[in-house]
């Protein structure tokens, strides 16, 4: 199994809640990753445990959102407010704070290069460096 796919998924599918406010058994279907002819039943195994995966990423971030969301406020600087970042930046520091938090069995380095990673691929410009910040801050402080 692929964590990174994993992780892009919730990623997606957080940015994907944020813009439309998709109930969050409409983003668990995955839909936008599915062919017409698409079935869990045709899945491979790593396909069916990466959603696994992306799916109690997903269910854990949005219902910790208010905490998660005022973890990340807190570590920004002074002259960002939370809507000024980027909704794709977000979404990658909503997941990845999750599992900083709440997901005790997984490094917290591995989650921040993992998301840093993720960042240099769907991000703007320099939104890494960003991620890499502000994951860095909440990992030191435990939160």
């Amino acid at each position: 199994m692929s964590r990174r796919k994993s992780r892009i998924l919730a990623f997606q599918a957080l940015y994907s809640w944020d813009v439309t406010r998709a109930s969050l058994d409409d983003i668990l279907t995955f839909a936008w990753l599915q062919n017409d002819s698409d079935s869990d039943a045709e899945l491979s195994e790593n396909a069916r445990e990466e959603r696994t995966f992306a799916s109690l990423l997903i269910s854990g971030t949005i219902s910790n959102i208010t905490e998660i969301d005022k973890v990340i406020a807190g570590h920004l600087s002074a002259n960002w407010s939370f809507d000024r970042v980027n909704k794709v930046t977000i979404a990658i520091l909503r997941v990845s704070t999750y599992e900083i938090l709440y997901q005790k069995d997984v490094s917290a380095k591995i989650v921040i290069d993992e998301a840093v990673g993720i960042a240099k691929s769907y991000g703007p410009d320099d939104a890494y460096k960003f991620v890499n910040a502000i994951l860095d801050k909440i990992e030191k402080n435990g939160q």
